[in-house]
């Protein structure tokens, strides 16, 4: 996992051939202008998702404590105050039910073994191995999901 300031985005562009990708269409992409929903970047290869809702206590986010094989996650908050729990996946020990291919998630029973905010301007990257929960607070968020293929 990593967590950092959105102006430090570009940092990361060496640790996957998609990232080069990702920070060409982050670049040109306007949040403002954009409706909730999905948006495909690069196909299959890279999608967007733009998330305006209502953060859920941490029992309703943890719940759905989870991981994906097929896409990492960078989520980048724009309005509101996120908290999120997380876990290696490495030491989970509880899944709950099977890999879904077609959701591309596994849930686990495990609790976070810590918990951190994403604040406005600033993002985090949720690799196959980072089992997390989003999406804890009270009241309104807006922020993006970038889903980058990982093979």
């Amino acid at each position: 996992m990593i967590l950092d300031s959105i102006d430090r985005l570009h940092s990361y562009v060496t640790l996957h051939p998609r990232f080069a990708k990702v920070m060409e269409c982050f670049a040109a992409f306007d949040y403002e202008a954009l409706a909730p929903g999905e948006i495909k970047w690069d196909g299959e290869e890279i999608q967007a998702i733009i998330i305006h809702d209502q953060l859920v206590s941490e029992k309703e986010s943890t719940d759905y404590f989870e991981c994906h094989n097929t896409y990492i996650d960078i989520q980048i908050v724009y309005e509101g105050v996120e908290r999120v729990g997380w876990k290696s996946r490495s030491n989970c020990l509880m899944p709950r039910g099977e890999y879904s291919t077609e959701k591309d998630v596994l849930f686990y029973e495990d609790s976070p073994e810590l918990f951190f905010e994403l604040r406005p301007g600033h993002f985090a990257i949720y690799f196959p191995n980072d089992v997390h929960a989003p999406m804890i607070g009270e009241g309104a968020i807006k922020k993006m999901v970038i889903k980058v293929k990982v093979g």
